[in-house]
């Protein structure tokens, strides 16, 4: 069970987590007609009487378009200030994950989106690695990654994560650690829940939005820093084959942050990966506000504990 954070969002009010319920009937229960986001957030290590998020504007306003794609308008500044002040209210000590959340909540049976009711959550938890930093194994999935013209994939919308779930089981019930999933060309796309980069001859190359991708915020900052750096990158389509000789692969997200993949079915990757962990300490610099460079890319919320 994880640790939730006391305070959660609900219903536009601060309450206790264990208050914050929804009915049986609410209709994105049903339909998957819902979106969300999820944010990194860790007490900044030179000062206790703060905590850091990191970039947070881009994930208020990715929330916000994946809300209208909902036919809900969410603007970026409101779910701005409520997480803000849902960090206050909590206090936290520890590094955590928080997860907003908006949805269909009316009570009723018909799949639309219009005249329903729709509304928006906050809720948190404490949370370490969400995979292993040493590395993890990954399949090939037999999932395929869904098609833009049938889900709008520049939202994060909670329904299609069904295949993201089948595919997640499937890779660990088979004895890996995460799953890889191609695009209905037969092209790679995603895995799970996260992003994907190889390193080729020294160019950093991963899928662009052509191949059903999120739109990825932490993919967006690697090709920055990898630019920034003078790194040769390229956004291609991808084959199967080249993540089998490539040499590194790594995978990326809000959760998962930047982690190495020692291996791909039955070929093992080299474990000499020096672009990825190159890209993986400078991240992780930016996120506890020690680069300079970078410091517009981190909010900090002054906490009166």
């Amino acid at each position: 069970m994880p640790d939730f954070l006391p305070i959660a969002y609900f219903q536009n009010k601060f309450v206790p987590f264990a208050e914050a319920k929804i009915s049986i009937a609410t209709h994105a229960l049903h339909y998957g007609t819902g979106a969300f986001g999820g944010l990194r957030c860790l007490p900044d290590p030179e000062n206790p009487q703060q905590c850091l998020l990191f970039r947070l504007d881009r994930h208020c306003q990715r929330l916000s378009n994946s809300a209208r794609l909902l036919h809900y308008n969410l603007p970026p500044d409101k779910i701005e200030t409520i997480i803000v002040e849902f960090i206050k209210q909590n206090k936290p000590t520890t590094s955590f994950y928080i997860r907003p959340f908006v949805y269909t909540s009316d009570l009723g049976i018909s799949p639309r989106l219009h005249n329903i009711e729709k509304d928006f959550f906050v809720y948190g938890l404490e949370l370490g690695d969400y995979l292993s930093p040493e590395g993890v194994s990954c399949r090939i999935s037999s999932w395929y990654r869904q098609q833009d013209q049938s889900l709008p994939l520049r939202g994060k919308i909670s329904g299609a994560y069904i295949t993201s779930s089948l595919a997640k089981s499937e890779a660990v019930e088979s004895g890996f650690d995460e799953a890889i999933m191609m695009n209905s060309d037969g092209k790679v796309s995603e895995a799970s829940g996260m992003n994907i980069f190889l390193v080729r001859n020294g160019q950093l190359i991963t899928p662009g939005f052509d191949q059903d991708i999120l739109e990825g915020i932490t993919r967006d900052s690697i090709l920055t820093l990898a630019k920034d750096m003078g790194l040769p990158t390229i956004q291609r389509p991808v084959d199967k084959s080249e993540l089998f000789i490539a040499d590194e692969v790594f995978l990326s997200g809000t959760a998962a942050k930047i982690t190495p993949v020692k291996r791909i079915e039955n070929y093992h990757l080299s474990p000499n990966r020096p672009i990825t962990e190159k890209l993986k300490d400078t991240l992780a610099a930016i996120t506890e506000n020690r680069e300079p460079k970078y410091k517009d890319w981190v909010y900090t919320v002054k906490i009166n504990k």
